[in-house]
C-alpha cells in the first residue's frame, strides 16, 4: 500500500500522506522512496508536499524532508510544503528547518506562491 497519494494542480504536483502518525521505520523508508519519486513526477519543476492530517512524525522523517530538499535543489525542482501542524512546525522552528524550507500555511497559498519570484520562488 502507498504511503503517499498525489494529484496534479496545473503544472505542480501536490502530494499528500495517507497516514496522520508517521512513527514506523519501515513506513518512513517507503515514504522517502515515493517522495523521492516524486521529485521525477515533478516534470514542470514545482512539487508541494502537504501535511494535511499528520500530526506526529520521528526525527527520522524529517531526515527524510530533509534529503527530499536536497534532491529537489540539485534537480532544479521547487519544493513547498505546507500545512503543518502546530506541533510538527514547532520541531521545523527548533531545528530551524523554517530557515531552509518554504512552508505555507495551506494548498492555496503555496500554490500561489510557485507564481511569485523571490527567495524561493
Amino acid at each position: 500500500m502507498s504511503s503517499l497519494r498525489s494529484e496534479e494542480n496545473g503544472d505542480i504536483v501536490v502530494v499528500y500522506f495517507n497516514e496522520a502518525k508517521i512513527l514506523d521505520e519501515a513506513r518512513i523508508q517507503q515514504i522517502g522512496k515515493e517522495l523521492m519519486d516524486m521529485v521525477a513526477k515533478a516534470s514542470s519543476g514545482k512539487l508541494l508536499v502537504c501535511f494535511q492530517g499528520v500530526t506526529f512524525m520521528s526525527s527520522a522523517m524529517i531526515g527524510k524532508i530533509i534529503l527530499l530538499n536536497k534532491k529537489c535543489k540539485e534537480t532544479n525542482v521547487k519544493l513547498k510544503l505546507c500545512d503543518i501542524c502546530d506541533n510538527v512546525l514547532e520541531v521545523f522552528k527548533l531545528m530551524r528547518l523554517n530557515k531552509i524550507l518554504d512552508i505555507h500555511p495551506d494548498v492555496d497559498k503555496a500554490i500561489a506562491a510557485f507564481e511569485k519570484k523571490g527567495w524561493f520562488g
